[in-house]
């Protein structure tokens, strides 16, 4: 299998790390009787392996990508996994005012990575 290029296997990782930091945040709220000292810990442990799959997206995408361009699909990437989220696991629907917001922050993050 070929390795995936460096402008691609940053974005995969930071899907990836997205995908468990939003269960660390969010997947609790589905589970309101555990005390919040275990989920703070469940969190904790889930968040662990978010790092360590951000931290390497962050250095193998810095070498192709700029910092703020990191950032913005970091914050691109995170709206788009929550999105899915609050619908697929939370049942909670996204309203128009939510999609235009998400779509605001998508065209600020086409500015970002315009080469003027």
């Amino acid at each position: 299998m070929p390795a995936l290029s460096p402008f691609v296997l940053p974005v995969v990782l930071l899907i990836a790390s997205n995908v468990f930091m939003t269960f660390a945040w969010y997947g609790h709220l589905r589970f309101k009787e555990v005390p919040l000292i275990g989920v703070i810990l469940a969190s904790w442990g889930i968040a662990f392996i978010e790092y360590c799959l951000a931290v390497p997206a962050n250095r193998y995408g810095h070498a192709v990508y700029a910092t703020a361009e990191l950032k913005t699909m970091q914050e691109v990437i995170t709206l788009a996994v929550f999105a899915g989220f609050s619908v697929l696991y939370l049942r909670e629907p996204l309203a128009w005012n939510h999609l235009v917001g998400f779509g605001l922050i998508a065209a600020g993050a086409f500015f970002v990575f315009q080469k003027w």
